[in-house]
C-alpha cells in the first residue's frame, strides 16, 4: 500500500526476506518447523514490510526439488497468445508470455495483497500526496545489453497512458512523469491517488526502451526486448512461442532455464497426455474434471493454485428488462450457486458474495450477497414491471463447457420463475465484441485481477468512464462511482476498508452483476518441475523456474 510516512521501502529489505524463506522452506522439509515455526510475522516487522514479492526466488515453490540449471521446459496451453503489445487488454495467454520479457517498478507479493519494489528500489511521498519520488535500479540491462534508465520509463509510462482502448484507465490518475536524473523518476498525479503503487505493478506498465529502441511500434511488438528473466525467441502462430534466456537479466543466477516455449494443444486430453509422457512439463489448465486422475498419474502433481478469478452474470442495462432491479434480484435469487461450483467446478470452489474476491484486499466477507432463495426470487419479480415474466436470450460461448452448464441452470431455474431464457451460442470472440458492444440480453463473463488493490475492478465495473461500459452492463449509479472515487482518493487502510465495505454492500443489492463463484487456477506438471508458483493474480515468473 501506498508510503503514508515518506518513509523509503528498500530492495534490501527483500534479500532479509529471501533469506528467511530460504532456510524456512529447508527446515519445513526437513521436519524441523511446524506450520507457524519462526516467526515470519515477527522478522518482517523487524523488516518494515509484509511479504516478499511474488517474482522472487523466495515465491512459494509448488513443488520442492534442488534447481538445476539449463533445460527446455514446454507449457502445453489451450489457446495461442494474441500480441506482445502490453498496453492493450488482449487474453491472459498473451499475458503470461510478455510478463517474462517484460518488468515493471513494482511487483506484487506472492498473497496478491501488498506491493514491493522490483525495477524501483525504493520511494517517497511528498506531504501533498501528489508528488512521487522513484529511486531506480542501477545494475539493469534490456536483453540486447543496453543500460535501462528513467528515459525508458518514462517513454514506457507515458506510452501506456496514452494508447487507447487497452489499459490506459489504469493510469487515469497520472498526470505527469518526469525523468530528473537517470535513476530518478518523479510522477505526479492529478489528486490524492491511493492505488498508484499497485497501478505501477500492472503488466501494461511494463518497462520498454525508449522510442522503441529506435523501431516502430509494430517492429518493436514483433519482436520486443525488455529486462524480464527471457528475451523474444520465435512465434509459430497456432502453433507455439519460444523464449530464450537473457543472459543480461539482473538477478544473479537467475534464469535457470535456457529456453521455454508455450506450446497450443487446444484439446484437454491431449495436454493431460502430454505432461504424463513428458513431452510437456506443464499443463496451464487441465479441466477440473480431470484433476483425480492426474494426481494418481506418476511423476505428475496437480496444484490449485488460490487465483482471483471470479465469474459473473451480465444483464444488459440498456434494455428493459434488466433496468428493474426487482428483475436483476430476482434473477440473482434464482441462481443455485452451489449447485454450480458442485457440476461446474467438481466441488473445487466456493460460492460467491461479493463483486470482490476473497483474495484480494478489503474483500468483505459479510458482504449481503443473493444466496439462492427461489422464494425470494419470486417475491423480488413480483414487485417488477414484469410480475408474470418475460423473454430473453442468453449469450453463449461456443465450445465453452463452463458457459454451457451456466446458462443451463440458470435456464432451468429462472423458467420456475415464468422467465423463457433462450440460449444462444457464437465464437468466443464474437461474444466478446457483442458483449462490448452492449448488444446481448443476458450473457456470462469472468475477471482476474492484475495488481493487488481492488480499483482494477472497480474502475472497470463501476465506472462508466473506465473502459468497460461498467463490465459491459450499462451500470451507472452515480452514489456508487461517489463511493468508488472516495476510496481511491483514500490512503488510511482503516477508512478505505470501510468504503469499500459500503460499495459492495451496495453493488451486492443493486444485483447488476451478480457473482458466482470463485475458484482456483489448475496447473498440472511433472514433479522435478521446481520453483513454479502461480501468483493470486494469475502471474508467474519462469525466471525462478528448473527442472531438477
Amino acid at each position: 500500500m501506498a508510503d503514508n510516512n515518506n518513509d523509503e521501502i528498500s530492495i534490501d529489505r527483500l534479500a532479509v526476506m529471501a533469506e528467511y524463506e530460504v532456510s524456512r522452506r529447508s527446515m519445513l522439509r526437513a521436519g524441523v518447523l511446524g506450520v507457524g515455526g519462526l516467526g515470519l510475522t515477527a522478522l518482517l516487522a523487524a523488516c518494515g514490510t509484509s511479504n516478499g514479492p511474488s517474482h522472487s526466488s523466495s515465491s512459494p515453490s509448488a513443488s520442492g526439488g534442488k534447481a538445476k540449471r539449463g533445460g527446455n521446459l514446454i507449457l502445453a496451453r489451450a489457446q495461442d497468445a494474441v500480441d506482445m503489445d502490453k498496453t492493450m487488454v488482449f487474453s491472459n495467454a498473451s499475458i503470461w508470455v510478455y510478463v517474462q520479457i517484460y518488468e515493471t517498478l513494482t511487483t506484487s507479493s506472492s498473497d496478491g495483497r501488498s506491493v514491493h519494489p522490483w525495477l524501483a528500489t525504493s520511494w517517497t511521498q511528498s506531504a501533498d500526496k501528489l508528488t512521487w519520488t522513484f529511486k531506480l535500479r542501477t545494475d539493469v540491462k534490456f536483453s540486447d545489453g543496453k543500460p535501462m534508465t528513467s528515459a525508458d520509463v518514462k517513454f514506457s509510462l507515458d506510452q501506456a497512458s496514452s494508447t487507447k482502448g487497452g489499459w490506459e484507465f489504469i493510469n487515469s490518475a497520472i498526470a505527469s512523469v518526469t525523468a530528473p536524473d537517470p535513476a530518478t523518476i518523479v510522477i505526479k498525479t492529478k489528486y490524492a491517488w491511493a492505488p498508484l503503487l499497485a497501478d505501477l505493478a500492472c503488466p501494461s506498465n511494463g518497462i520498454i526502451p525508449n522510442n522503441y529502441g529506435g523501431r516502430s511500434k509494430k517492429q518493436f511488438y514483433s519482436a520486443p526486448v525488455g529486462t524480464g528473466p527471457f528475451k523474444w525467441g520465435s512465434w509459430q502462430k497456432g502453433s507455439k512461442i519460444t523464449l530464450t534466456k537473457n543472459t543480461n537479466h539482473w538477478r544473479p543466477g537467475l534464469p535457470y532455464l535456457d529456453s521455454v516455449s508455450w506450446q497450443v494443444v487446444p484439446d484437454d486430453n491431449t495436454r493431460n497426455v502430454m505432461v504424463q509422457g513428458n513431452t510437456a512439463q506443464i499443463n496451464e489448465n487441465p479441466p477440473l474434471a480431470t484433476v483425480a486422475q492426474l494426481q494418481s498419474a506418476s511423476g505428475v502433481k496437480v496444484t490449485l493454485f488460490p487465483s482471483t478469478r471470479t465469474d459473473y452474470i451480465l444483464m444488459n442495462q440498456k434494455f428493459a428488462p434488466f433496468t428493474d432491479v426487482h428483475v436483476r434480484r430476482a434473477v440473482s435469487y434464482a441462481i443455485d450457486r452451489a449447485s454450480l461450483v458442485k457440476t461446474v467446478l467438481y466441488g473445487k470452489g466456493t460460492v460467491a458474495n461479493s463483486l470482490f474476491m476473497p483474495t484480494v484486499p478489503y474483500y468483505d466477507k459479510n458482504t449481503p450477497g443473493q444466496s439462492y432463495d427461489m422464494s425470494k426470487a419470486k417475491s423480488e419479480l413480483a414487485q417488477s414491471k414484469y410480475p408474470n415474466g418475460f423473454s430473453c436470450t442468453y449469450l453463449a460461448s461456443s465450445g465453452d463447457t463452463t458457459d454451457s452448464a451456466i446458462a443451463q441452470v440458470l435456464q432451468a431455474s429462472l423458467k420456475q420463475l415464468g422467465i423463457t431464457m433462450k440460449i444462444t451460442n457464437s465464437d468466443p470472440s464474437a461474444v466478446h465484441d457483442l458483449q462490448n458492444k452492449l448488444q446481448y440480453d443476458i450473457s456470462h463473463s469472468y475477471w482476474t485481477m492484475d495488481i493487488a488493490d481492488p480499483d482494477e475492478l472497480v474502475q472497470f465495473a463501476v465506472l462508466p468512464s473506465g473502459g468497460g461500459h461498467s463490465f459491459e452492463t450499462n451500470y451507472n449509479d452515480p452514489q456508487a462511482q461517489a463511493v468508488a472515487k472516495q476510496a481511491e482518493q483514500t490512503f488510511d487502510p482503516t477508512q478505505r476498508q470501510k468504503l469499500y465495505s459500503q460499495l459492495q454492500t451496495m453493488l451486492a443489492e443493486s444485483a447488476y452483476l451478480p457473482p458466482l463463484f470463485y475458484q482456483s487456477l489448475p496447473y498440472a506438471m511433472r514433479s522435478n518441475v521446481t520453483g513454479f508458483f502461480v501468483a493470486p493474480t494469475g502471474l508467474y515468473d519462469m525466471g525462478v523456474v528448473s527442472i531438477a
